[in-house]
């Protein structure tokens, strides 16, 4: 339940809009006894019979993963796998290489070599008074 404590601050504090948990079945209902006092939308889904995903959040990006209507991560379309990533704030660019990545290879396109786009650097400017 640590874990789910730091993900709940992390929410409160702002750092995250949604937040992908997966827990022992048997954690489900205080978790979500928990986000309902904090009144927080989720969305609990059975991942076997042991663990859960609980996703949590702001009540449109709930919305959206329940529009999805997926049973597993594993059957995520490319578009919608890019779209959870991108929710739950991972790397945008690194979302854009996996995107192109896995449509590459469920179509069996050449395998063009991926370039990450660089930060550019910038010189510091020193003010002379």
């Amino acid at each position: 339940m640590d874990v789910f404590t730091h993900h709940l601050l992390e929410y409160k504090k702002g750092l995250r809009t949604l937040v992908l948990h997966t827990t022992k079945v048997s954690n489900g209902a205080a978790i979500e006894n928990r986000l309902e006092k904090e009144m927080i939308d989720c969305y609990i889904q059975a991942v076997n019979g042991t663990k859960i995903n609980v996703f949590f959040g702001n009540s449109i990006c709930i919305d959206v993963i329940k529009q999805m209507k997926f049973t597993s991560l594993s059957n995520l379309t490319d578009e919608e796998d890019f779209i959870l990533g991108t929710m739950l704030g991972y790397d945008r660019v690194k979302q854009c290489e996996r995107y192109l990545k896995r449509k590459r290879s469920s179509n069996n396109l050449p395998n063009c070599k991926l370039k990450s786009l660089s930060i550019p650097k910038t010189e510091a400017i020193r003010a002379v008074g």
